[in-house]
């Protein structure tokens, strides 16, 4: 089976930085299968780099190199990492994006060694694809640097559950249909109150009428407040960290 090297960057493909991070890697690495997730990443967005990783990594047969490339402290002094985790590899930066599959036990990670006289600016063309194209070819993770003790860990806020029985979010990312996702969750129904707005939670978008508010479990289990064949974040003023509460009775 050809080694599978996935790509998750906030480059955009209108500058060519996907190309040259492709050419780093199968230079290193032609055998390689490299699988576009997405380089659409806001800018600098850690966050929406964390939760796309947390959504895919595991989705990728065992051996899979998951490299991505979200680093605004880039040139800096954070470390480059190598992780090996649940049979698969990920490579980034050390400032969080990371988080899904270092806080699973038993997880390895080394800071990478960075060769001298690298581009200050593009680690992830002279940095990470050296590494993700090691870790393809075989090579053992421990051969790319030397343990990291205390790599960054994000995480995603917990609710809380207040005196009157109502559990308080709040809203961690827009996606690309407008809908927000929170970081509720709900085995029951209920309704979500937003603001002055309470939609209900349902099953799926089609039960509600077009163009109204309506929440549902999406496919990560958290509860996403969407507008039926709208744009939930435009018509309700939605953003990360909007406040969001569940009532389930």
């Amino acid at each position: 089976m050809r080694p599978i090297i996935t790509l998750i960057t906030d480059y955009g493909t209108v500058d060519g930085y996907v190309g040259e991070l492709k050419g780093a890697l199968l230079s290193s690495a032609p055998d390689a299968e490299l699988v576009d997730v997405t380089h659409d990443i806001p800018p600098q967005d850690l966050e929406r780099a964390r939760l796309t990783v947390a959504r895919v990594w595991r989705r990728f047969p065992a051996g899979s190199i998951h490299l991505v490339v979200v680093d605004p402290g880039v040139g800096s002094a954070r470390a480059a990492l190598a992780v090996a985790s649940d049979g698969r590899f990920l490579v980034g930066a050390d400032n969080g994006v990371l988080s899904p599959a270092l806080l699973v036990p038993g997880a390895r990670v080394v800071a990478l060694t960075v060769p001298v006289g690298v581009s200050a600016t593009f680690h992830g063309r002279d940095v990470f694809a050296p590494a993700a194209a090691a870790l393809a070819r075989g090579e053992p993770l421990e051969s790319l640097g030397v343990e990291a003790r205390f790599p960054v860990i994000r995480r995603t806020p917990e609710p809380i559950r207040r005196a009157d029985g109502a559990v308080e979010g709040e809203v961690i990312v827009i996606d690309h249909f407008g809908n927000a996702v929170t970081n509720l969750i709900s085995l029951r129904g209920g309704t979500i109150e937003v603001g002055s707005t309470m939609v209900p939670v349902r099953r799926t978008y089609a039960e509600a009428n077009l163009g109204q508010p309506v929440a549902v479990v999406g496919s990560t289990g958290f509860i996403e407040i969407a507008v039926r064949e709208g744009h939930a974040a435009d018509v309700l003023q939605l953003s990360r960290g909007t406040r969001v509460v569940l009532h389930t009775s």
